[in-house]
Parts: C-alpha cells; sequence; structure tokens
C-alpha cells in the first residue's frame, strides 16, 4: 500500500446485490469514461471506469472495476463465481471494495456486506436508493450500523449525484474492519487468512468447506435479523413496494400480463420504425450528395471510384442504421431499468418450463434482439446445464439489432407506404411478425432438444422483482451510447473493410470477357457523350460487374440458391454477411453502385427498379420475403460461433447449431418462395 499511496491510484471493486443499484453508482462514478473488456480466460463483459478525486491538494485516481450482482461469497452460477474468483484473484490487486447496499431492503443486503467484510479488503459501504428509503419513512441509524459493521457508510443519491464526494473521500479513507460474523466455537475460522481460504475452497467443486455454508449463513442471518431490528425502523404506512404489488396485479396476471407483453413490444417495433425513418432517409440523403461531391470534384479514376462506390456505401450503410440500433437499445434500457424486464422473466417461468427452459431464459432471449453474443453470454446466471445449453443453442434465433438493416431495407422495398388499418405502419408490423416468428421458433426448436439433452440436475427459479422506478436518463443514455458505439466501431470495421474488397473484386476481372468490355467502355468514353452513349455505357457497367471476379464468384453459387428466387447478387451478399449478418446491406450498396455511377438512387430504389433481362423485377414479394425468412433463421455471424464455442468449450454444440440453422433457413426459404411465387 505504501506505493499505492505514492501514486495517489486506488483499485476499487464495486459489489452488491442485483438490482441494488450498483449500474448507477458506477455510471454516475466514472460517466463516459468506461471501457468493456472480457474476465480472462472466459467471455463475460467486464466494466472499467475510471474517475479523479481531489483533497487537500492532492489528486487521487480510482479506477473501478463493475462486477456482476451476486447474492452471496457461495456462487450458485457462472457469473457469480466469476465475481469471487476476480475479487480473491492477487493479480486484481483490489484495494479498495465499496459495497452498494438497498437501503430499502438492507436485511438482504447485509449477508454479501458482512461475508466482504470478512475478506479484510480496506471497504465502505455505499447506501443506495436512500433518497427511496426516506420517501417511504424507513429511518437507518447508519452511525450505529457504521460502527457495528466496522466500516463508513455513506447515504447516496446516483440519480441525483449525491453523496458521491463524500464516497470518495470514504475511498480514500477506507479501512478494515475489526468486526468479524462468522466464526466457529472451534476456531475454524478466526482470521481473514482462514476466512478467505473458506470461500476459496468453496470454489472448488468438492470438499469439506461445502458443508459449512449453512452453517455461515445461518450464523449471520442471526447477527444481521439483531443489526436490522436495533438499526432499521420501516413504518406501516403504504411503500412503494405495495404500489409496486399492486401494478403487479395487472402486469403478471395470468392473461393480461401475457397480452401487455405483446402490446409493449408490439409498440417498440411500430415505434422503431415510425420515429427513425425520417433520420434515416436524412443520413441516407447526405451520403449521396457527399457521394455526387466527390464525383465531380475528384479527377476520374480509380481513387474516385473507390471512394464513391467503395467507401462512401460501405460507410452510409452503418451509420443509416444507428437511428434504429439506438432506439432499440433505448427501449431494453427503459425495460430493464423500470423493472418490467424482471416482471417479463416471472410470467414467462410456467410457459418456458413446458419448453425445458425456465424464467431465467427470458432475459437472455429478449435482451438476445440486441445482440446474440452478450445474451449467450447472460445464461451464466441459468445454474442448470441442460436449461443453459438449450437456450445458448435457440439465442441465435431471436432476430438481433444485426438482423435490423437487412430487415429495414427488404421491409421499406415490400412496404413502401402501406399503413394497417389506417393506423399501423406496415413496416412495424412486418417487423413484429419477424420477431415472433423467431421467439415461436425458439420455443419450438427447445421443446424437441429437451429430449436430447440429457441432465440430473434439479432445475429452480428464484428472483426478486424489484420495485417499479422511473429509469434513469443518464443511465440509459450511457448504454445507449455505448452499444451504439461499439456497433459503429465493431460492425463499421467489418462493413467497411468488406466494401473496400468488394469494389475491388467488383472493378477488375480476369476473364478475356471483362477485357473485352473494357476495351468497348474505354472507346465510349472517347466519343462525344449522347444519351445513346450513357445508355449504352450503363450496359457495359452491367455487363462489367457480372463478369468481374465477384460476379464470376455469384455465378459460381448461383445454381445453388436459385430455387430460393437469389440471384448472382445476391449470393455475394450471402458470402459476405457471413462475416456480421449487417453486412449484407454494405455489399448490396456496394454491387448496385458499381452499376449506377450516378449515384442518383437511394439503395432502396435500386433494388425496387431491378429487372430480369425479360424486364420482370427481381425484387418480387416471394424473393423478399425468401430472404426475410433466410436472414431470421441462418446462423451468418462469426461472433456468435465464438463465443457459443467458449461458452460451451465443445464443437459438437456448435457444429449442431451451424448445420441445423443452414438447413432451417434453407428450407423456410425454399418453401416461402415456391408457395409465393
Amino acid at each position: 500500500m505504501t506505493e499505492l499511496k505514492r501514486n495517489n491510484q486506488i483499485r476499487i471493486a464495486l459489489l452488491g446485490n442485483p438490482n441494488a443499484g450498483k449500474s448507477s453508482l458506477f455510471n454516475g462514478l466514472t460517466g463516459l469514461n468506461q471501457k468493456t473488456g472480457n474476465y480472462a480466460g472466459v467471455t463475460v463483459d467486464r466494466q472499467e471506469g475510471k474517475t479523479i478525486f481531489v483533497k487537500d491538494e492532492q489528486r487521487y485516481k480510482f479506477s473501478v472495476i463493475d462486477l456482476p450482482g451476486i447474492y452471496s461469497l457461495f456462487p450458485k452460477s457462472n457469473d457469480e463465481e466469476i465475481a469471487c474468483k476476480t475479487l480473491l484473484d492477487p493479480q486484481e490487486n483490489i484495494d479498495t471494495i465499496v459495497i452498494v447496499a438497498d437501503a430499502t431492503n438492507l436485511k438482504r443486503n447485509l449477508l454479501l456486506a458482512t461475508q466482504l467484510i470478512d475478506l479484510k479488503f480496506k471497504t465502505v459501504v455505499a447506501l443506495s436508493m436512500f433518497d427511496e428509503a426516506t420517501a417511504q419513512d424507513i429511518r437507518i441509524d447508519i452511525k450505529g450500523l457504521s460502527e457495528t459493521l466496522g466500516v463508513e457508510i455513506v447515504p447516496v443519491d446516483s440519480r441525483k449525484k449525491i453523496g458521491f464526494p463524500k464516497l470518495k473521500e470514504a475511498i480514500v479513507n477506507a479501512r478494515v474492519s475489526d468486526s468479524f460474523f462468522y466464526d466457529l466455537q472451534s476456531g475454524f475460522i478466526s482470521s481473514a487468512g482462514s476466512y478467505r481460504t473458506f470461500i476459496e475452497n468453496t470454489l472448488k467443486p468438492a470438499g469439506p468447506e461445502k458443508q459449512q455454508e449453512d452453517a455461515d449463513k445461518l450464523y449471520r442471518f442471526n447477527t444481521i435479523n439483531y443489526m436490522v431490528t436495533k438499526f432499521v425502523k420501516s413504518p406501516d404506512q403504504l411503500s412503494r413496494k405495495e404500489i409496486t404489488a399492486k401494478i403487479d396485479r395487472l402486469t403478471t396476471h395470468r392473461v393480461f400480463g401475457y397480452v401487455i407483453l405483446l402490446a409493449v413490444l408490439f409498440l417498440v417495433f411500430q415505434f422503431i420504425f415510425y420515429v427513425s425513418e425520417s433520420p434515416m432517409d436524412w443520413i441516407e440523403k447526405v451520403f449521396l450528395s457527399l457521394g455526387d461531391s466527390v464525383r465531380e470534384n475528384l479527377p476520374e479514376g480509380q481513387i474516385n471510384d473507390l471512394i464513391t462506390n467503395g467507401i462512401i456505401p460501405g460507410i452510409s450503410g452503418v451509420i443509416m442504421f444507428v437511428p434504429q440500433i439506438a432506439f432499440l437499445f433505448l427501449f431494453i434500457g427503459f425495460l430493464e431499468d423500470s423493472g418490467y424486464m424482471a416482471r417479463a422473466s416471472f410470467i414467462m417461468d410456467k410457459v418456458m418450463r413446458r419448453f425445458g427452459l425456465n424464467g431465467k431464459s427470458v432475459i437472455p432471449l429478449i435482451s438476445g434482439t440486441a445482440c446474440a453474443v452478450p445474451s449467450i453470454m447472460a445464461t451464466r446466471s441459468i445454474s442448470n446445464m441442460k436449461e443453459r445449453l438449450i437456450t445458448i443453442f435457440i439465442l441465435p434465433l431471436i432476430s438481433c439489432s444485426a438482423r435490423l438493416p437487412v430487415y429495414t431495407l427488404l421491409i421499406a422495398v415490400l412496404y413502401p407506404d402501406n399503413t394497417f388499418f389506417g393506423i399501423f405502419n406496415s413496416k412495424g408490423l412486418a417487423l413484429f411478425l419477424l420477431y415472433m416468428l423467431g421467439f415461436a421458433v425458439t420455443l419450438i426448436t427447445a421443446f424437441f432438444l429437451k429430449r436430447f439433452v440429457k441432465t440430473k440436475e434439479t432445475s429452480f427459479f428464484v428472483m426478486e422483482l424489484p420495485v417499479y422506478r422511473w429509469p434513469q436518463a443518464k443511465n440509459i443514455g450511457i448504454m445507449v451510447y455505448s452499444k451504439v458505439k461499439v456497433f459503429i466501431q465493431e460492425a463499421g470495421k467489418i462493413i467497411l473493410a468488406i466494401s473496400v474488397i468488394l469494389w475491388f473484386l467488383s472493378s477488375h476481372g480476369i476473364t478475356e470477357q471483362y477485357k473485352e468490355l473494357e476495351k468497348q467502355e474505354t472507346a465510349l468514353k472517347t466519343q462525344i457523350h449522347s444519351p445513346q452513349h450513357e445508355v449504352a455505357l450503363k450496359t457495359i457497367e452491367t455487363q462489367k460487374l457480372e463478369h468481374s471476379v465477384i460476379g464470376n464468384l455469384g455465378h459460381v453459387i448461383e445454381p445453388v440458391i436459385k430455387p430460393l428466387g437469389f440471384d448472382w447478387k445476391i449470393g455475394i451478399a450471402l458470402i459476405t454477411s457471413f462475416a456480421a449478418r449487417e453486412v449484407f446491406v454494405g455489399t448490396m450498396a456496394t454491387i448496385y453502385q458499381s452499376t449506377d455511377k450516378e449515384n442518383t438512387e437511394s439503395i432502396r430504389e435500386k433494388l425496387m427498379n431491378e429487372r430480369h433481362e425479360n424486364g420482370e423485377p427481381v425484387y418480387t414479394k416471394a424473393v423478399c420475403w425468401s430472404l426475410l425468412i433466410f436472414y431470421a433463421f441462418a446462423l451468418q455471424c462469426i461472433s456468435t460461433i465464438a463465443v457459443v464455442k467458449r461458452e460451451t468449450k465443445s464443437w459438437k454444440w456448435v457444429i449442431a447449431q451451424l448445420v441445423f440453422m443452414s438447413g432451417l433457413a434453407y428450407s423456410s426459404a425454399f418453401i416461402v418462395y415456391q408457395v409465393l411465387s
């Protein structure tokens, strides 16, 4: 600690029960100064943030690690195990623990708090939701409780940042408690070192210390009951929990609960299309104008062609869908922060059990509408291995945000201006149906899969329903910002790189036909321009694309995908979008940009105007729905494949998942195309 104080750097671990306000405190302390990584050796999101505190002309640098929410140091899920192992890992160099305890439910929170205090770290307790406790007339003797625990307790209000300066000061002055809350008469646990060893041994698959867990909890609960009785006074008047209970009579009703859940999801997708349509159109027009400007002001040649037909369409394919991605995460954040997401899990538990799952599978499935990767990692909270494996297997069938650009483009081609019942947006309805189709197929798949996965584990579902709260705008804003940032940085890099590669492959050819077309194009460009010359040049451009390197590749796979209604251009997009589904849009933009040097049409208009040689439209209702169904089921995401391998620790599950979803996508698209043709 001497070196630590000399450098004024303090490494903090933030721990607390789920729904105790830990994320709000973390966001309040670090703001946007956060980064996301992985815990060593596992694929679990690791949030770290930085903050500064100045006192008496001393500048302290805080490095804050946000650990997964846990109920005790005896983990029952992989997330809890990760939190415990990280805390006990000497390489993490944890200096101080900040325990986040819900002031409205101290009895539950003190179990973890006393266990952490017994580890003999420097410790501070942040009493969260203190404003709600005050509103409920819950009176806490902070001084008496602090003296009993042997650590400083600081009331905080993360929404208004009340108590933050005092909390930072308490972290600087944090001390190791002299109190012990579990001391067996035999002296089995009589020091910090022996208690730490005790906890470490409980993390092992087997050991005699496992028998001591119940004794530890029983002893602590007796102590906690004494502390709560002495230091916490609760009123008998109507509290927020009672108000929550009244609302829950409707939201968790055995009939109306499901109606409300479907209505919420329906309105979310309606809103996504209604509100995001204008900014998306504006962004697309900006990039069209930018392409025109670059084309007119740069000399003709490879550089001009690369920027206007490769780079700009690639960037446009990323930025254009940011509004919809942002709105999707906005709604997910709102549902989580308000407490409604937990109700969705609760009411769906009974339904899920019929399909080999339980209520804990609901949160990964719903959050899978954002991204399958963190949702698969979230299955660590499912303690039953059979249910966890089934959930991992079916999760990629949920339509994620990566599919949203594909859906948006094709639905816009299908329903350019239509409304449903004169009120609802047909595009929003189609999007809602696609998402519901994904949910339905996941349940059907799980129903059959549960018969093949064998386990002797007993399944149980325990979840605390938090009180309803008005979501905190700052927390949701930070979450939306970080998710959009990741989308732009991660997906953007892939899409832009593939767009440039596609431009090169679509602008060059090695066949004699391609070389002959280049000669004809060069000869035409030396002649006086006329309407006839423009038509001839466009015809040559189309033929050049067909005989280019990428065109030849598309023709190779065309016989395989032709029964689905797909041509060689769509085949190219299917190949490139295996890197990430959203690459489909960027690929189509790049391909059709090559046939439209004037850059006057949006990608949607290009698809609507695309024709076969006989004059028939390419993107008919049958083709569009075939493509939509294909992308609804196909596992075209390298990141998902990687995380499934790491979570299941087996290629067997990855291969089975890839074969099943590819077969389902192909056969479903084939049926849809044949029926609608």
